[in-house]
């Protein structure tokens, strides 16, 4: 019965953190503040062939993180993909202009059983992006 017990439990448990989160993932540090940029507006969109389609979208949390930019369960298929920042929100929120009212990242998505993390690292007048991990 032990054994019975033990092995119910483990199916029962919660599957891996890397199965547990969205195909892709983002983030948004201000550099010029030193945190995470709170409450930006994050859409996902892929491109067709009748153009750009909105796919995902989410606001970043107080870590900077959108947690639901696509559901857990989204499947990628290759092709291009862009992420799009509204900034000018973000900084006419703490009463500010920016020089980049958006910013866009269009990266490209063939190894479609990976996960892709897109950071963006933002402050008044330049922004930096990397594929994170």
């Amino acid at each position: 019965m032990h054994r019975v017990h033990k092995l119910a439990s483990h199916l029962l448990q919660s599957p891996p953190a890397a199965m547990s989160r969205p195909p892709i993932t983002s983030h948004v540090l201000d550099t010029g503040t030193g945190k995470p940029a709170t409450d930006v507006k994050v859409t996902l969109d892929m491109k067709s062939i009748s153009g750009w389609q909105e796919i995902g979208g989410d606001f970043t949390n107080v870590d900077g993180r959108c947690p639901k930019l696509l559901p857990v369960d989204y499947v990628l298929t290759p092709g291009l993909y862009r992420c799009t920042f509204d900034t000018a929100s973000y900084y006419a929120k703490m009463g500010e202009k920016c020089f980049y009212p958006e910013v866009p990242i269009i990266f490209e998505i063939e190894a479609t059983n990976e996960h892709y993390h897109i950071p963006l690292l933002i402050n008044k007048f330049g922004y930096s992006t990397y594929r994170g991990s």
